[in-house]
């Protein structure tokens, strides 16, 4: 798996318990998930079709730095099936554990569109 993003966890990005909100953490992801398929597929419209088998393994705190990791597990006609990992820089932990990220190619309409890529599983 290979680590693009970081994230620095600020006071903004914390739930009321003083950690890292879930929701925030999905969002980062999702936006990764979106401009690798983006770069994968060479084309600017592309969906998050559905997320997988989500598990929070442990938290991040205010000042933890964070990356983000994508990898391509199945490819199809018109979509990738991505996997994710979320770890804690400092510690290595994993943080989150994302399966089956779908993200469909899309042609102008909005339609599924063959990406017509020869793309490999990592």
């Amino acid at each position: 798996m290979k680590f693009h993003t970081r994230k620095w966890i600020k006071p903004e990005d914390l739930n009321p318990n003083g950690t890292l909100f879930g929701g925030r953490l999905l969002e980062w992801i999702d936006e990764e998930a979106a401009l690798y398929a983006i770069l994968q597929f060479d084309n600017q419209k592309v969906v998050t079709k559905s997320m997988g088998a989500i598990e929070f393994l442990t938290s991040a705190k205010q000042g933890d730095i964070v990356e983000i990791g994508i990898k391509i597990t199945k490819v199809g006609n018109a979509y990738i099936t991505l996997s994710c990992e979320v770890r804690n820089i400092m510690t290595q932990e994993i943080i989150i554990s994302i399966s089956n990220i779908i993200m469909v190619n899309l042609d102008e309409n909005g339609k599924p569109k063959a990406h017509g890529k020869n793309l490999k599983i990592v």
